[in-house]
């Protein structure tokens, strides 16, 4: 065992083998699920070292600031922080999308809203689409890379959020074709007079109901943004609004799609239908079963008087 310049034993390096081990051993005792392969992807994180190479290579040495870096991220994700934090990405429709505290982590059942979007805009090649509430840009990047003359328009009330979704759309080399702008929901659409316009306004809004945020896992309830998930006290509150904003913006038979919670389809349905202004085309079924978009078509004609707030 070598010494260094005052006589004191130098710890042996750790080699990928060790690390790998230590690791998953973190994380097993705080009962992450999937503790082994979260450890071979935060050491690929850290090292640049493939899962297959991390096998061939496994007695490598790892240098003391890679093995500091390691034990730091596998601490952060024994604390219950959401491995797509650590590892700054996650995938969507197919794409890698950088992700921060500052945004919702993209989740599959959101791609029905991209699959819609581009159902109903198959004819119209130029249609404008909206995206409210765009966090990391997911749906935007999707939507516009499968209508390369479409026009999307990315609205976040958060300008750390903002950040993030410009990032990606500059990462997909769709900056110059989707316009990001800070705002409250639909707030945007009237500074710049688009009143009928807009072919989709897609969202996921919030839909945690207020005292249902203390159940959640903790990767979701400590560490996702609180605006992205609360939607009042029944979860539907973001819902409402947008139900009662769209029809100033949409043109005749123009769509507005959201992402629901379970067990909340049937009455977001009843409100839209109460309001005059849509008829319910479709609710669109998550793998799980779950009823998760619900899809509405605004009608030509309503005898109610408009209310926006």
């Amino acid at each position: 065992m070598s010494t260094d310049q005052f006589g004191i034993a130098a710890r042996p390096a750790e080699s990928i083998r060790s690390v790998l081990a230590e690791a998953q051993r973190s994380l097993q005792v705080v009962g992450i699920e999937e503790a082994a392969l979260e450890a071979v992807w935060l050491l690929e994180h850290v090292l640049h070292v493939s899962p297959l190479m991390q096998r061939v290579q496994a007695e490598r040495p790892v240098s003391a600031v890679d093995y500091a870096n390691v034990q730091e991220l596998v601490a952060r994700r024994a604390n219950r922080e959401p491995l797509q934090y650590l590892l700054g990405t996650q995938e969507f429709c197919g794409r890698e999308f950088r992700v921060s505290s500052a945004v919702l982590i993209p989740r599959p059942e959101s791609a029905l809203l991209v699959q819609e979007t581009i159902r109903r805009c198959r004819q119209n090649p130029v249609a404008m689409v909206v995206d409210v509430g765009t966090g990391s840009g997911c749906l935007a990047v999707s939507v516009a890379s499968a209508l390369p003359d479409g026009r999307v328009l990315a609205i976040d009330i958060s300008a750390d959020a903002l950040a993030v979704a410009q990032a990606n759309m500059e990462q997909h080399g769709l900056g110059a074709r989707i316009e990001c702008v800070q705002g409250d929901l639909l707030t945007p659409l009237a500074q710049r007079g688009w009143a009928s316009q807009v072919d989709v306004i897609v969202s996921n809004p919030p839909y945690i109901a207020d005292l249902d945020l203390v159940t959640l896992q903790p990767e979701v309830r400590c560490f996702e943004p609180r605006l992205a998930l609360a939607g009042g006290p029944d979860g539907m509150d973001v819902h409402r609004r947008l139900l009662q904003q769209a029809p100033v913006y949409l043109k005749s038979k123009g769509v507005l799609l959201m992402e629901v919670g379970l067990g909340q389809a049937a009455s977001v349905c009843r409100e839209a239908e109460k309001s005059g202004w849509f008829r319910t085309y479709d609710v669109l079924r998550d793998e799980g079963g779950i009823d998760r978009v619900v899809c509405f078509e605004k009608q030509e004609e309503r005898s109610k008087p408009l209310i926006v707030n």
